[in-house]
């Protein structure tokens, strides 16, 4: 019989948020009724399955990440692309060969095993990021078991209505098994497994979806269509709710939203401090289709559109003509408003598709300007099509990794040289565009002068800047407790960098997630910041923090810890 009874559990809130609806469970295919013995003479025939559905779930991989629609979360594609290289991995595939040799066993029952054994190793591990990639390895074998069951994708039961009121329950969810569920909508996501990096968890942030994962045996506690109550705040599922707590949650939500809407409503197109300064907010997009979205939210602008995105997600270079229409669409868009867009920011982490990196320490190696200057047909390329696309609005380039001012001499010639060689019909309507670069390497912010002569603006990469000034690998959850933007070492950075380009007259920007952080909001309004770009999702709460201070409150609170090398005490700054 079905228990109804209330029950309270907990897990890891890994995105924000309220949601209540119904249960909706994801399927497992380990299942015992799929695993049997093989006689000797079946061997060769069960290896040959093994491969082929090793192969063809590696395929469908590869063409639901091929297939991806624009506007997918944008860390949906790469982790397809490193569950296709798993599932075509050649240990995968022989080992599992001499579980079935040796045991007997049909395939299902081999790679199932296989993913036991490589459980236990995981075990040792201490690295709490590297952990969580094991859910990785069990979410392929998971689907290839399901292909070799015969089916095509975990069972999940279709929804007739597109509703927001479900609420997704699983073992762990892969980026494949939501490409799987297609436009069917969901209210928030919950699992056994993962954690703050898990893919799960990136992609629910991604989508503005509550969800709580690390819940341990969720999947075996909660039936279908039970009602659940999903709390991302704290990290807690409620289970068929009593009347009074589906109440008091229902109230809370509807709360939530109320004060949502009436911050959008009231969104102000150039927001003001308390003491009557202006700030300009400017959006981040990674895609051409993100700007009507942008200019719909209120943006004065584009801030940083990654080009690099372009790159990645084909099979070949964007021709001129393409990368044109792509920086049109989003210059006509925002006209009169300036467009900054980043030329190609590529390496580390962010390769081209079907590329490896081989370099012993990518984030100081080939990767962005450098690459460009060394792959000058790539670059002009771009120059090109940027040149083109210019006297559809009023366009700002932007240069990454910058570390040498002749870097930017080098730039500035074959711009140049671009502008020279594209013939407008009336030469008038071509306009001026203004050349900035990123500021994220140590030396540059230390020593800025020399670049500021050179450039029109800069805009602050926090990202890499702490990561660099700090030495601390921004992507390994196992150091993540060292990036720490109030550092007071990154913080006399940016303090150096504005007040440094005040002098020349030239504006700076901030577009790294320290800009979209409203816990930084009233510090750098302090230390002289007045433009910022961000994801458009995070204006609503950077406005509320912008409205509520008071610049001159806050230089007066922070000078002494300038002063002294301390760190600043946020918590009582925002209190002010």
């Amino acid at each position: 019989m079905r228990s109804t009874a209330v029950i309270a559990l907990y897990g890891k809130g890994v995105s924000k948020g309220i949601a209540i609806g119904k249960a909706l469970l994801l399927g497992s295919e380990f299942n015992e009724s799929n695993f049997s013995h093989i006689t000797e003479s079946e061997i060769s025939s069960e290896c040959i399955r093994l491969e082929n559905s090793l192969k063809a779930v590696s395929k469908e991989l590869r063409a639901l990440k091929d297939a991806l629609p624009p506007d997918s979360p944008k860390e949906i594609g790469p982790l397809l692309e490193v569950h296709s290289l798993l599932a075509s991995d050649t240990s995968v595939c022989s080992e599992t060969k001499e579980i079935i040799k040796s045991n007997l066993y049909n395939a299902q029952w081999a790679l199932v095993s296989y993913g036991k054994k490589i459980e236990k190793q995981f075990e040792a591990i201490e690295d709490t990021y590297l952990k969580e990639r094991l859910s990785d390895i069990q979410q392929v074998i998971e689907r290839v078991v399901s292909h070799l069951s015969g089916n095509s994708a975990r069972y999940l039961p279709k929804i007739s209505n597109k509703s927001d009121s479900f609420i997704l329950v699983a073992t762990d969810i892969s980026p494949a098994d939501l490409l799987d569920l297609g436009d069917q909508k969901f209210g928030a996501f919950i699992s056994d497994l993962g954690g703050p990096t898990s893919h799960s968890s990136i992609v629910a942030r991604s989508m503005r979806l509550p969800a709580v994962v690390g819940m341990k045996n969720v999947r075996e506690l909660v039936n279908p269509m039970d009602l659940l109550i999903v709390d991302g705040d704290q990290g807690l599922v409620i289970v068929n709710p009593s009347h009074k707590i589906l109440s008091q949650y229902k109230k809370k939500q509807s709360e939530q939203k109320l004060a949502q809407n009436k911050l959008m409503a009231s969104v102000p197109k150039v927001p003001l401090t308390k003491d009557g300064v202006a700030v300009n907010l400017e959006a981040n997009i990674k895609h051409p289709s993100e700007v009507e979205f942008a200019s719909k939210s209120g943006a004065r602008g584009v801030g940083l559109f990654r080009t690099e995105f372009l790159f990645m997600n084909s099979d070949e270079l964007p021709t001129e003509d393409e990368q044109f229409e792509a920086y049109k669409h989003v210059l006509e868009t925002m006209n009169p408003l300036p467009v900054t867009i980043r030329t190609l920011d590529i390496g580390n982490d962010k390769l081209f598709k079907n590329a490896t990196n081989t370099e012993v320490n990518p984030a100081l190696g080939l990767r962005a300007i450098r690459y460009c200057l060394l792959n000058s047909e790539i670059f002009i390329t771009q120059l090109n099509a940027l040149v083109r696309a210019s006297r559809y609005g009023r366009l700002r380039i932007l240069l990454p990794m910058i570390s040498h001012v002749d870097q930017v001499v080098q730039v500035k010639a074959l711009l140049e040289k671009c502008q020279d060689s594209i013939q407008f019909d009336n030469r008038s309507n071509s306009t001026k565009i203004e050349l900035g670069a990123m500021v994220e390497i140590p030396a540059m912010a230390i020593a800025i002068a020399p670049f500021l002569k050179e450039l029109d603006f800069v805009s602050i990469g926090t990202n890499d800047l702490i990561q660099y000034a700090l030495a601390v690998d921004r992507i390994n959850d196992s150091v993540a407790s060292l990036f720490e933007p109030s550092h007071p070492a990154v913080i006399k950075l940016i303090k150096m960098i504005i007040d440094a380009s005040d002098k020349f007259k030239k504006p700076v920007h901030m577009c790294g997630e320290m800009a979209g952080d409203s816990i930084f909001t009233s510090l750098l309004l302090g230390l002289g910041l007045r433009n910022f770009s961000m994801h458009p999702n995070n204006f609503i709460e950077v406005i509320q923090r912008v409205k509520s201070t008071d610049i001159s409150k806050v230089k007066q609170y922070i000078e002494p810890f300038l002063e002294k090398d301390a760190y600043i005490d946020l918590e009582k700054l925002n209190a002010l």
